[in-house]
């Protein structure tokens, strides 16, 4: 096999370079000379992670697809620390990225599985209130385009930007409480019974019904007269008082034509 570098780093103070190759060897340079100081064993993957430390020229991270996380001394070649991402019942899971703290106390990664892992000093109390499963109900909501080829939400009709603040859901799709909810920008101040997502069921493709977040009404629940979503009339609120404001501006202003496009009013 004809070795390929797949990553490159600079320590701190630029006295080394590190490099990732695909036989899964790190390797240390000297950037002055060009001299090869070390070859750091530990990886069984391609590593796609190296991260240097903020402030000690020392340290080196490296994380790859095999799960593995190691912090280096590069100076002599030695592991320091050591960590690998298992994951109970799916074997381990690939570490995609890595970034340290501006004060290089801790280091946080993410992995294939969606997983946040924080690793330094400290206890892990303040992160305890987090449920171990966020997602945002529209997180996976298909999307479609209109005739101006502007992107919009299939199931709302409505151009994204102009949703409310989605749900927090888990995996499954249920609604965390309320206390959760808040922790959504734009939903810090919302009253107890806007933090309420509205609940619909649907069919899975082997015709299992589940219970899922809809967030809010669709035009065919509003044509049925089903009750409106307080979300959406307060989305509909907003427009219409924009739609009139444009409107005054429009009279007040030339009659004449204007050149370039723009957003498209939907009521």
């Amino acid at each position: 096999m004809k070795p390929k570098v797949t990553m490159i780093a600079w320590n701190q103070n630029d006295n080394y370079v590190v490099t990732a190759v695909n036989n899964h060897l790190l390797k240390v340079w000297n950037s002055c000379t060009g001299q090869l100081l070390h070859d750091l064993v530990g990886h069984a993957d391609e590593v796609f992670v190296l991260e240097t430390h903020p402030f000690d020229s020392r340290i080196m991270l490296s994380a790859g697809h095999d799960g593995n996380i190691f912090i280096w001394d590069i100076t002599k070649g030695t592991k320091t620390k050591h960590y690998f991402n298992m994951i109970e019942g799916q074997g381990h899971g690939a570490v995609f990225d890595c970034k340290f703290s501006p004060d290089g106390q801790h280091f946080a990664c993410t992995d294939s599985h969606g997983h946040l892992l924080i690793f330094g000093f400290g206890c892990s109390r303040p992160y305890e209130k987090i449920p171990d499963q966020m997602f945002f109900h529209t997180d996976y909501r298909p999307l479609i385009r209109d005739s101006n080829n502007y992107v919009l939400d299939e199931q709302t009709q409505q151009a994204p930007h102009l949703m409310p603040p989605p749900f927090l859901v888990d995996v499954d799709g249920n609604p965390h409480p309320t206390k959760y909810q808040r922790l959504v920008p734009g939903r810090e101040n919302c009253a107890d019974e806007h933090l309420i997502p509205q609940l619909g069921y649907v069919a899975t493709s082997d015709g299992e019904v589940v219970e899922q977040v809809i967030g809010q009404q669709t035009i065919d629940q509003d044509e049925q007269g089903m009750e409106p979503s307080i979300l959406d009339g307060m989305i509909r609120q907003l427009q219409l008082e924009q739609d009139q404001r444009t409107g005054a501006d429009q009279e007040s202003a030339s009659s004449a034509p204007q050149n370039g496009e723009g957003t498209p009013r939907r009521g």
